[in-house]
């Protein structure tokens, strides 16, 4: 017996019934020899955190543009806190850990420089079906090792393509929108939870809010600190999830719910379009709309970022030029698409 197989087998011991062992697995894609010593979500979770998309998470915005302070949140650590969240959350419910920390470490692989003003100019210049979930999921299927792919399993690549829908319910109802492992639906929440949570932190430390602004709501129901914020959300899903006759269900109580609810519109009218953070998306999108309508009259140029980026050249005969050159805008940092702005359309001097 191979360590892998060992510990799958204990794995099939401590998961819950609803979970899913990673022997039970749909499998990958492209079929691979198994590893005799990891798992397939193991595996899964090894290949996100040494891809080149996971590296340049620490220079994509939260909330922030290019934060030069060292205590906000980029969208890596906004990652790290997610699989933190989740991974609670999973142990406690006796899932499956390595396929939840999978899923949340690649859920925002696809996602823009600029945080959703990159999301909001790409439905704009390119597609209005365009989605940062979509865009994760097309990173790990075709845009990593440059153009192989990692191949990942079934169940991480279904999470991470439902891990979000924009403004949509935090615990879906609609079959399209939910997960097929319950692993998959805890990284939803863990999501929503992690950015609801950090993004009232940073807004109150940047100063765009103040505390005194906060709903008294919030802080009654969920806490004051953002430890204290954190645990209420974390314990009140743990402990109100339960098994029910059509399976496991997730499910928070009315109250949190509600509050989670309200907290989210706040920070939606006082942070993400408040004018202190809303003017520099404005910017933000205009500088992406010009790289996108250069790189799509300059083949050479835009070969030239591929090769650069680490991404998959560009063949004519192949994909349609729109779509490569999506992305390669989404998969920019926002320092590269910064200076690759600067370099193109700004002049130097030369006397």
């Amino acid at each position: 017996m191979t360590i892998r197989e060992d510990f799958e087998k204990r794995e099939a011991g401590f998961i819950a019934p609803y979970g899913c062992c990673a022997a039970a697995s749909r499998g990958r894609r492209r079929r691979e020899e198994p590893c005799p010593i990891r798992t397939l979500f193991q595996q899964d979770r090894d290949r996100i955190v040494f891809s080149s998309g996971f590296r340049r998470l620490k220079h994509k915005t939260q909330v922030f543009l290019s934060p030069l302070g060292d205590h906000y949140r980029t969208r890596l650590t906004h990652t790290l806190e997610v699989a933190e969240v989740a991974r609670t959350i999973a142990r406690a419910l006796r899932l499956n850990e390595d396929l939840t920390e999978a899923i949340a470490l690649g859920h925002d692989l696809g996602h823009t420089p600029f945080g959703h003003s990159g999301e909001t100019a790409l439905k704009e210049i390119y597609s209005e079906h365009f989605s940062h979930a979509a865009q994760s999921l097309r990173v790990v299927d075709r845009l990593e090792r440059r153009g192989e792919g990692l191949n990942l399993s079934h169940e991480v690549r279904d999470g991470i393509l439902k891990h979000s829908k924009g403004f949509g319910n935090i615990i879906p109802t609609e079959p399209g929108e939910t997960a097929l492992s319950i692993e998959g639906r805890v990284v939803r929440i863990a999501d929503i939870i992690a950015y609801l949570n950090h993004d009232l932190d940073d807004a109150v430390r940047s100063g765009v809010i103040g505390r005194h602004q906060i709903p008294a709501s919030c802080i009654r129901v969920l806490g004051e600190s953002h430890s204290v914020r954190g645990t209420s959300m974390i314990r009140d899903i743990i402990f109100n999830s339960s098994m029910e006759k059509d399976g496991f269900c997730l499910r928070m109580s009315d109250e949190v719910y509600k509050t989670m609810v309200e907290l989210r519109q706040f920070l939606f009218d006082n942070v993400y379009r408040s004018p202190k953070v809303h003017n520099e998306f404005v910017k933000a999108k205009k500088i992406l709309m010009e790289l996108f309508a250069f790189l799509m009259e300059n083949e050479d140029a835009l070969q030239a970022e591929l090769r650069r980026m680490e991404l998959p050249a560009f063949d004519p005969a192949g994909e349609v030029r729109e779509k490569v050159v999506c992305d390669t805008i989404a998969s920019m940092t926002d320092r590269y698409a910064l200076n690759l702005y600067h370099k193109i359309f700004m002049p130097f001097p030369q006397f």
